[in-house]
């Protein structure tokens, strides 16, 4: 847990030991956790600004609190899938670290929709969507699920989590759905699952496997999703 919390928050919180496999599966598998914590923290502000500035305020806070690791992980893949030539070229954009328009306009509608959306739903719906933002990673990181690259995040947890826990969170989500909304929240958490896994599966296509990037995209994926159906 105090891994998950360094990689996913700005939280002060030291990891004694070198990160190896074992302890990067098992942070995979708590990051719901960091995203009910994010969700909790999210909501409170929402509380007491309310309106579209105080969505616009909240996404800002939700970059500060996590270095901005998923937006960057987003624009990167957007550029990523939006470039052509090989897999080693999309791999180089998205290596390269610049904002190109694919970037761009993905982070212009996905913040977007996100600060128009969060003032009007629930403190629940914000949980649940942050939530199930990091339960992406799970689906990510599904046993058979390579990594594109032989270095980074995405070769340290590619393919490290069993299909059962991950659909365990998932199933868990659907059920905290239904007490968000009867049929709004598990909906919402169906479509976020499906398109967390039409993205990895476009991933292996694309890139030949999963990056941190692809990680990334996916929470953003997964966030936006529920948020965007609980607002209907």
């Amino acid at each position: 847990m105090r891994l998950a919390l360094s990689w996913l928050t700005v939280l002060p919180v030291r990891v004694v030991g070198d990160v190896d496999a074992r302890a990067a599966r098992r942070a995979i598998a708590l990051a719901p956790l960091v995203g009910v914590l994010l969700g909790a923290a999210a909501a409170g502000l929402l509380a007491v600004l309310p309106g579209l500035l105080g969505g616009f305020l909240v996404v800002g806070f939700l970059a500060l609190a996590t270095r901005g690791m998923h937006l960057d992980g987003l624009a990167d893949t957007a550029d990523g899938l939006g470039c052509y030539g090989p897999p080693e070229r999309a791999l180089a954009v998205m290596r390269d670290g610049g904002a190109g328009p694919f970037a761009v306009v993905a982070l212009l509608v996905v913040l977007g929709a996100e600060a128009a959306a969060l003032p009007v739903v629930g403190w629940g719906a914000v949980v649940l969507a942050l939530a199930a933002g990091r339960a992406a990673f799970a689906l990510c990181c599904l046993r058979g699920v390579p990594a594109a690259r032989p270095e980074g995040l995405g070769a340290l947890v590619a393919g490290s989590q069993p299909w059962w826990a991950a659909a365990a969170w998932w199933v868990a989500l659907a059920v905290a759905g239904f007490l968000v909304d009867p049929w709004r929240g598990p909906a919402a958490v169906v479509l976020a699952a499906g398109l967390v896994l039409l993205l990895v599966r476009h991933a292996r296509r694309r890139f030949g496997g999963i990056t941190g990037d692809v990680l990334g995209a996916a929470c953003e994926t997964a966030t936006l999703a529920v948020l965007a159906v609980c607002a209907l």
